[in-house]
């Protein structure tokens, strides 16, 4: 059955547009970080793998924005890119005390940014 779901994964990824896909994908480190916030006793040995898949998603979003030739207005390329500062940040300050309760804005930034672009 993982087989098959894996296949699923590999054609939806292809045939989605970007807007979905990046919506899918932070809501995927989203759904990560809930789990461990959720069950930090005993997952929270999860929580640099976790980390470091949302830094790299904002890292390629940030590199994205910072091109000359986007498609986004700058005003929104900046939004992102401060978003991101954010993120990064936050982030250190997670892997350095580590705590369940600072999870919850870098999982509701990944939900609400994942449902900006769903709703467009």
């Amino acid at each position: 059955m993982q087989h098959g779901a894996s296949a699923y994964a590999a054609v939806a990824t292809k045939t989605a547009n970007p807007r979905e896909l990046e919506a899918t994908l932070l809501l995927k480190a989203a759904s990560r970080l809930q789990g461990i916030r959720d069950g930090w006793e005993t997952r929270k040995g999860e929580l640099y793998e976790a980390l470091t898949y949302n830094r790299k998603l904002w890292t390629v979003f940030v590199t994205a924005v910072a091109q000359d030739d986007h498609g986004l207005p700058q005003p929104v390329r900046q939004n992102v890119a401060n978003i991101g500062l954010f993120v990064m940040n936050h982030t250190v300050a997670v892997l350095r005390e580590p705590k369940p309760e600072k999870l919850g804005s870098l999982i509701n930034i990944n939900r609400e940014i994942a449902a900006g672009l769903m709703s467009r």
